[in-house]
């Protein structure tokens, strides 16, 4: 512990030294921008301004532990803003960091819609409802594999929202997964890998709109729907999903704890802060439909909220409305009408009474503080790059090397927005930043823009779904009720690995623009690369059981010839 906490001091005291003597060397001025800018200081738009999020990043998998991280970062940018001023670091950090990420309309809106699921997700608990699923399923679901496909199947039909979909699936799908021996830690993976990457290619959600509204008005959802089969991030990572769920394939930190769950039953792998957490409700009038009810209730009116935001009930066309709307403001009405028709319908069936229901406020309140901390702290962080010129400094890097590598460009905007996702922490964001100057490249006639656009969208997943201040990989751990951490850890391998091959997807797309072409292969790339990582898995666990029997052999021969 002392030499990781020296190894922390050192790293830091490094950080600060190199960046007061080497500024000049990781600049992008200002001038090469488009517009003027304010330069607010001497860091803005340089190397550093992605440094916050780095070294927020690089704590939280050193030490395990992602709120002080993530404050670290957050303070790291508030000193680069202020230029290492004390009073300049505190009102950076607290009244235009953590204050105003905190009042802003959207994310207030965000965190309504959290608290309002957390109330849903207990009634629904308390209700016996998701005993009563975990019953039925239990009946249904005899196999591992039955339980991821059926997580996975959920995922896909909720594809609204990803918020929705992390914490509707973790909390129906957890008792069938637990009594499948399936660990959090998969869970969780299975969660996240059907949340953003379903979202990004569902027409109808809320994704589809905010990709829509960065683009030239009325083209918006025709450009998402022609990008979706070279959204090659999202499809193979669906691939893969059905493919580790038949084959049950598991590698790098992730086969650790499966082998523990398969194994031994211990699906948290020793957790037992978290194993605390799994409830059972026995409700005897609780049934299937008790918990039906409410998400068909929720997506039902989250659609109506995100067309109402948009101005359907005003004259617009359902498309054009669901394009124009504001996410935050229509899953927060849809969320408020939600609980309250839930509420009526559990007085009408008497599951529930008056008392048990209000009981659900608080506690479903309280489970969710630690994301909305965590969340809290990932918006803060993405505040300090912004003021930073992270956004600008990307852009101007874009478009310095779009001149000469136009095929090769699908797959560089695919790793730049897979790296500023990462460091972000937001797709949303990254979208804003690359999709404008993708646009701006390749005119909507030239059949790379749309591959180009694509790779801007799946890049933005990829680096959101490997982030550990990604909201979307937050709201995957809750749901699965799992260590943040350690989702992180071993979903990471199993990202990285559709990453490469979607890479290589990209520059082969970046030749032949063509999807009905592109698509197939790199879907048989990505099965071939899965069923050789399975064969290194099945010789690894077999080199094991070999090691294992001869040294029970030799321990055998020791004890006959000790006997002798």
């Amino acid at each position: 512990m002392k030499r990781k906490v020296s190894l922390i001091r050192f790293i830091v005291a490094a950080i600060v030294l190199i960046m007061m003597v080497s500024v000049p060397a990781f600049t992008v001025f200002a001038e090469d921008a488009e517009e003027t800018v304010e330069v607010t200081s001497r860091f803005y738009m340089t190397f550093w301004s992605l440094l916050p999020p780095i070294v927020a990043i690089a704590l939280a998998l050193i030490t395990k532990e992602v709120y002080s991280s993530l404050f670290f970062g957050i303070v790291i940018g508030g000193l680069l803003y202020s230029e290492f001023s004390f009073e300049g670091t505190l009102t950076h950090v607290f009244n235009d960091g953590i204050v105003a990420s905190v009042s802003d309309p959207y994310n207030v809106g965000i965190l309504v819609f959290l608290v309002i699921l957390g109330i849903l997700v207990n009634m629904m608990n308390l209700s016996g409802g998701s005993a009563a699923f975990g019953r039925w399923a239990s009946e249904h679901i005899k196999s591992r594999t039955g339980a991821q496909l059926a997580t996975f199947i959920l995922g896909v039909l909720i594809f609204i929202d990803d918020y929705f979909n992390c914490l509707t699936v973790g909390s129906v799908m957890r008792p069938v997964c637990d009594k499948s021996r399936i660990s959090r830690a998969k869970l969780a993976y299975l969660i996240d890998a059907t949340a953003a990457p379903v979202c990004i290619i569902a027409p109808i959600s809320s994704w589809a709109a905010a990709v829509s509204s960065y683009v030239e008005e009325g083209n918006g959802l025709y450009l998402f729907i022609r990008a979706i089969p070279f959204n090659f991030y999202a499809l193979l990572t669906i691939v893969m999903v059905i493919f580790i769920s038949i084959t049950n394939l598991d590698f790098g930190p992730m086969a650790v704890y499966e082998k523990n769950a398969k194994e031994k039953g211990d699906i948290f792998s020793g957790m037992k802060h978290l194993a605390e957490l799994k409830e059972e409700n026995e409700n005897p009038k609780g049934k299937v439909i008790d918990l039906v009810f409410p998400i068909l209730v929720l997506i039902a009116s989250c659609v109506i909220g995100m067309i109402y935001s948009g101005g359907f009930f005003d004259g617009e066309t359902f498309i054009n409305a669901f394009s124009n709307s504001d996410a935050s403001v229509g899953l927060m009405l849809g969320s408020a009408v939600t609980i309250v028709i839930t509420m009526l319908y559990y007085l009408l069936r008497r599951v529930l009474s008056f008392k048990e229901i209000t009981e659900c406020i608080p506690e479903g309140f309280k489970a969710m503080v630690p994301a909305i901390l965590i969340l809290t702290f990932a918006w803060s962080l993405k505040g300090m790059t912004d003021s930073l010129g992270a956004k600008e400094y990307v852009e101007c890097l874009v478009l310095k090397s779009a001149g000469g590598f136009e095929y090769f460009l699908p797959g560089i905007i695919f790793l730049i927005a897979c790296f500023l996702s990462f460091s972000t922490g937001t797709s949303w964001g990254t979208f804003g930043i690359l999709i404008p100057i993708t646009l701006g490249v390749f005119p909507l006639t030239n059949p790379l823009g749309i591959v180009s656009m694509s790779a801007c969208m799946a890049g933005a997943v990829c680096g959101d779904h490997c982030s550990p201040i990604s909201d979307t990989t937050i709201m995957a751990s809750a749901g699965a009720q799992c260590n943040h951490v350690v989702h992180v850890s071993t979903q990471l391998p199993y990202a990285l690995t559709v990453a490469a091959v979607s890479f290589i997807a990209y520059i082969f797309a970046g030749f032949v623009p063509n999807a009905f072409i592109v698509l197939p292969v790199s879907i048989v790339f990505m099965i071939i690369v899965l069923i050789f990582m399975r064969k290194i898995m099945l010789k690894l666990r077999l080199n094991q059981v070999t090691e294992k029997t001869m040294e029970k052999a030799a321990e055998r021969a020791s004890e006959v010839s000790g006997e002798e």
